[in-house]
This record gives C-alpha cells, sequence and structure tokens, in this order.
C-alpha cells in the first residue's frame, strides 16, 4: 500500500525532515537537560523545556498533558515510549515516588510488575521504532499499534499492529483472523503481526538484557482478491 499523504507537500516535508534526524536532535537536547520523569501505574509523565515539548511531538513519543504551570511542558509517556527514551536512547532519567531509579533494570522491573507482557510489547514497539516508523496505540482500531511512516499530521497511518507471542496467539481460529482483516482493511490499513519469540526464562525476565534472546518476525495479512489474481491472457505453451 502507498503511503497516503494528507496535503499538497507532505511529502516533501517528510522528506526534508526525517524521524531520524529528528530523534537525533531530540536524544541530544533531552541528555543535555538530564530531563526527568514519574512512574505511575500505567505511564510516565515527562518534565520537559517548551522546545524540547515541540521536539517529542515532532517525533511522536508521548501526549502533551494541560499544565498551569508556566515555563515546563508536562507529556505522558506509554511505558514503551519511556523505556525507549531511556534505555535504547538513554537521555532521561526515571523517579519512582521521588527516588531516581539509577539502574535500569529497576525501572524494567517495576513496568514488568505493572504489565506482564511489557517485554513482548517493548520488543515490538523497539523493532518498530528503530527502523524509524512512528507508532501510536492502536485501541481505537482493535489492535495493539498503529504505525505511521512520518508524522501522524502528514500521513495516515499504514500499518495495524498485533503482537503475538508463544504463548498468546490471538488468531487462533479462521474468523479471529477473518474479523482482524476486515477491520484493518474498513480503515484502509494492512494488517502487521509482529510475532515475538525467544528462549528467555522466568529469571532473564527480569533484565532488560533478555531483549537480546528475543527475535521478532514480521507477517502482513491481506484479504486475497480474485480478480487481482486472475490472468488476463492465457498462457501459451
Amino acid at each position: 500500500m502507498a503511503p497516503r499523504w494528507k496535503w499538497k507537500g507532505a511529502e516533501a516535508k517528510a522528506l526534508a525532515e526525517p524521524i531520524a534526524n529528528s530523534v537525533s536532535e531530540l536524544q541530544l537536547s533531552l541528555a543535555k537537560t538530564e530531563s526527568s520523569g514519574s512512574l505511575s501505574s500505567c505511564n510516565v509523565l515527562l518534565a520537559v523545556e517548551p522546545e524540547q515539548a515541540e521536539l517529542l511531538d515532532r517525533c511522536c513519543f508521548g501526549r502533551l498533558v494541560l499544565s498551569a504551570e508556566k515555563g515546563k511542558k508536562w507529556i505522558q509517556l506509554s511505558f514503551e515510549e519511556a523505556f525507549y527514551l531511556l534505555y535504547n536512547l538513554k537521555c532521561i532519567k526515571i523517579y519512582l515516588q521521588g527516588r531516581c531509579l539509577e539502574k535500569e533494570v529497576d525501572t524494567w522491573m517495576y513496568m514488568r510488575s505493572k504489565r506482564p507482557k511489557f517485554p513482548i510489547f517493548f520488543k515490538a514497539y523497539s523493532h518498530l521504532r528503530s527502523k524509524n516508523w512512528v507508532l501510536r496505540s492502536g485501541l481505537q482500531f482493535g489492535v495493539d499499534f498503529v504505525v505511521y511512516r512520518h508524522h501522524p499530521s502528514l500521513v495516515h497511518s499504514e500499518y495495524s499492529v498485533l503482537v503475538q507471542s508463544g504463548d498468546s496467539n490471538r488468531l487462533r481460529a479462521w474468523s479471529d483472523v477473518h474479523c482482524a482483516v476486515r477491520l484493518s482493511g474498513s480503515v484502509a490499513k494492512t494488517l502487521l503481526t509482529l510475532h515475538v519469540s525467544g528462549n528467555s526464562n522466568k529469571e532473564d525476565l527480569n533484565l532488560p538484557l533478555c531483549l537480546e534472546n528475543y527475535t521478532v518476525e514480521e507477517h502482513t495479512i491481506c484479504r486475497w482478491s480474485p480478480e487481482l489474481s486472475r490472468e488476463d491472457e492465457i498462457m501459451k505453451p
């Protein structure tokens, strides 16, 4: 499926401002000011300067939280977004109840305690993020993530993503596949399944290093169209 740009000139703007360049600029800015976020039960609130809030929006990390406080902006990050900034980009610090979690493993274990499947979902998230795809929550589309080629203000999302693992196959029956494909097709998206597999045991899951033992398999699932598969001419011997 070709990208569907939202307005004339959007493609040129995207080419002029690659996501990879914006992420590098964000990484330098956050690391320089030692930006920090506070953990809660389901997200991380990150306090940043107004310029950094614009960079976070340009890179599609988190969502702005309205606040009356002047001089600071608050960004609500999902666990995947926050840990990506902490572990992959190493540009933020995270606090829990006023205490800085100096070790990445402490943040990892807290997030995993709140969401046991966090390692699987983070591996899928970081797998696509490292390829400079932009991810947003896919809750309203009945999937885990929706994936954009660039900023959502420039282009429509191309894929709806379901994350699966060995003990969590959500497309077990044909009816599940049919429903997921029809729903994705109705909103002009291609269904992408990410199957995360690995040999980590329960002890390994307590360390972010277990991510190195995981592999991700990508599969796109589309409806078969007889008209597109029909031969126009009879093949001659």
